[in-house]
Parts: structure tokens; sequence; C-alpha cells
């Protein structure tokens, strides 16, 4: 039975005029939080308790870039730092456990600790990282330590054929992701092939480009102290300002 409404209308006939009358769903990409349309280059928040990536419109981002509040979504922030005297001395890299020569570490807030994960055929594979290791990591480079938990990752390639030396960035943790994506589609065999290695060049190229020298960490303070207490010692030059936060 058909019922009638006020003015003669039915429900039928009103429900087929709304679902005629709605827009057609936009293409494209759209904001994980507001349901607005993004363009394919947008930004990121991380889910802190699910460890996922949302993609947001700027006024969503912007509503997450607060580092100090406690919240369940963190804005990643967009700087990208280099370690030019990054030390990672004969052995480390095989104490990390980590089967090929490229990874990305990253503190997760939640269980307190830091997780590492390398690309492969299947995308980005865990590694069970043990802690002592990367705790000497971080004992030798105490810059490291600037990284924001949950949205910002070192990402590290192990000395190899083509470089004597291994080489450390900060970068956004969405930008880890969007190279293992990339490593993915090319990657052939067991350590990725020539397409991957090309891919890598092309990735760490621009990686160079964007990156500003991470700021030196502080001395411990007896060192400081001693040096304070010496009064042949030279005055500090003014450290630089730091510059970065959320966003350049």
């Amino acid at each position: 039975m058909t019922t009638a409404l006020p003015g003669g209308a039915s429900a039928l006939s009103v429900l087929r005029r709304i679902a005629s009358g709605r827009p057609a769903p936009a293409d494209g990409e759209r904001c994980e939080m507001c349901a607005e349309p993004i363009s394919e280059a947008h930004q990121h928040v991380v889910d802190v308790e699910s460890r996922t990536l949302m993609c947001t419109c700027r006024p969503c981002y912007l509503l997450f870039t607060e580092s100090t509040a406690h919240l369940r979504y963190r804005s990643v922030p967009e700087r990208y730092h280099s370690f030019p005297v990054f030390q990672l001395g004969p052995g480390q890299w095989d104490e990390l456990e980590i089967p090929v020569g490229l990874a990305f570490f990253f503190h997760n807030s939640k269980q307190g600790r830091t997780f590492a994960f390398y690309p492969g055929p299947a995308g980005a594979t865990e590694s069970e990282l043990p802690l002592g290791a990367w705790d000497a990591v971080q004992a030798g480079n105490p810059a490291l330590a600037i990284a924001a938990p949950d949205t910002e990752a070192l990402l590290i390639r192990a000395p190899g054929p083509e470089r004597a030396q291994a080489d450390c960035h900060l970068v956004p943790i969405d930008a880890c992701y969007e190279l293992v994506g990339q490593l993915r589609r090319v990657w052939r065999g067991f350590d990725g092939g020539q397409q991957a290695r090309e891919q890598l060049v092309v990735f760490f190229d621009k990686v160079a480009s964007r990156s500003k020298p991470a700021p030196a960490a502080p001395a411990p303070a007896g060192a400081a102290a001693a040096v304070s207490a010496d009064p042949a010692a030279p005055e500090p030059a003014p450290a630089a300002a730091e510059g970065a936060g959320p966003h350049d």
C-alpha cells in the first residue's frame, strides 16, 4: 500500500525524487575524515592506535599538527633531514637482522618501542628488531632522537658496492610507504633487481634534494659543565634556530 503524505504526494514518490536529486559521486580521492574531494598530491594523518595512514584534506590535516596534544591522530610532518656524520660500524647492519640493504625505522608511542620495516615483493615487511642492536645504533648517533614518534621514520641504506658508508635520512613516514609501493611493482629476485635499484637512485636523489642537515645533538650535561668551567675556553657560537616543525 502506498502511504499518502500531506499535499497528495506519496512516500515512494518523495524517495524517488530525493534519490534522483543526489549529486553524482565525485571522481578521484576524498578526505577520509570529512569526505571532501582531495587532489592526488595530498597529506596524511596517522591513526596511532591502528598504525594506518589516512588521506586527508588540508583543513583536517591541520587539526592534528600539535605534537604535544594527547590525540589518537597525528599529522605526518613534511620535513626531511640528512645525517652527514651518521655512523654504522662494521657488522652493525647484520646485527639488526635485516636481510636487504634498506629499511626504515620508527618509534611506536603506543607500544613504546621501535619498529623496522624493509621492502620486498610483498610490500613492507616487519623485522623482529633486536632491541640491543638498535640501541647501539642510537647511542652512536644521538641526533637520531629528533625523529617524531609514529609519523617520521629513519630511512637507512646499508653499506654496499655503491657506498662505502651507510647513509640515513629522516623522512615523513608516508614517503617510506610510497617507496615500498614503488619497489613492490618492480621487485625481482631476492635483492630487488636492476629496476628496483634504479627506483632507489631516483628516490634518494629526491630525498637528498629536499633534506637539510639535521641539528647536532646537544652535548651531555657533564661536557657542557666542563666547558663553562674553563675560563680559557671560547664561548660557543649560538645554535642555529631549528625551524622544522610539523611542516616546513
